[in-house]
Formats: C-alpha cells, sequence, structure tokens
C-alpha cells in the first residue's frame, strides 16, 4: 500500500521547503527553485501563484521580484501546505468498494481508516515548515537519523543544496 501526496501537494511541500531554506535572506525567483527542486516551471508557476493566494507566500513583481514566506515557517504547517496545493482533504472513497462511500453504511474497515486519516491529518498539521527546513539542512549536513526506516528503493535527492 502506497500513501503519497498527488503531485501538486509534492510540488508545493518542495517550493516552500526551498523559500523556507531562505527565509529571512531575501526573495527567491520561480526559476531557482524550478531548478533546485527539479520542478516543471510552468507547473511551478501554477503553484506559488496557489500558495500566494492562501497567504502561505508573499510574491513581489518585477526583474528583482520573488517569492518569500508570507508567516514565519514556525507557523505554516505542512497540512497547511498540502490543502493550499490539493485542497481541503475529503476521504469520501471506499477503501473496500469501487465507488464513494456514502456514510450511511459502514464496511468491517470503515471505523480504522477514518481513523487512520484522523491520524494522517494530525500529523501533517503539527509538522510545520521550520521542522522540514530544520530536518533538511540535518539531511544534507549529514546528521539525520530518520525516525522510518529509509526507502525501500533508492531514491534521488531533489533540491540538494548547492
Amino acid at each position: 500500500m502506497q500513501l503519497s501526496l498527488k503531485r501538486k501537494g509534492d510540488y508545493a511541500v518542495r517550493a516552500m521547503i526551498s523559500v523556507g531554506r531562505h527565509h529571512g535572506t531575501g526573495l527567491r525567483q520561480a526559476r531557482q527553485i524550478s531548478t533546485e527542486m527539479h520542478i516543471p516551471y510552468k507547473t511551478l508557476t501554477l503553484i506559488l501563484a496557489g500558495l500566494v493566494a492562501e497567504r502561505l507566500l508573499a510574491a513581489t513583481h518585477g526583474p528583482n521580484g520573488g517569492y518569500r514566506l508570507a508567516r514565519d515557517p514556525a507557523d505554516i504547517s505542512v497540512l497547511d501546505i498540502v490543502v493550499a496545493a490539493e485542497g481541503p482533504a475529503t476521504f469520501d472513497h471506499c477503501v473496500l468498494r469501487d465507488g464513494p462511500c456514502d456514510w450511511e453504511e459502514t464496511c468491517p474497515v470503515h471505523d480504522t481508516w477514518a481513523r487512520t486519516q484522523e491520524a494522517l491529518i494530525r500529523e501533517l498539521a503539527s509538522t510545520s515548515l521550520a521542522d522540514m527546513v530544520g530536518i533538511d539542512a540535518a539531511i544534507e549536513a549529514g546528521a539525520y537519523q530518520p525516525e522510518a526506516p529509509p526507502h525501500t528503493r533508492p531514491t534521488a535527492r531533489h533540491g540538494k543544496r548547492h
């Protein structure tokens, strides 16, 4: 079983980490973020516009423009970022049936799945952008010890600092 973000959510989290790395040091241009995080430029500009609309980022227009965090990174949760990119979390698809759950009937896994989804939302809400940026810096320094087992297949690290 694989639980993962949709592509827009993935790109939004990566973009916010890129901007968060430079919090308080100036603006990040979309091209810089695109290159650093391996996000297609046109897709990124749409995602950045959504993050600005949700007041997670602030944009400065013009040749020297770019993006900065609209709030302190400790006040931005992973859930804020994912919801800004993908919309509110809705869990209306039944795990055992091939269609949307109507919430009038329950299947044997209904309560377990609902608790799992609630736990995921709580975890995303309790993890801040500051937490992620700190973990990112520790990974880059070779000093991070993950709580969970690493990926079972090699995954290229996107977004290395240069």
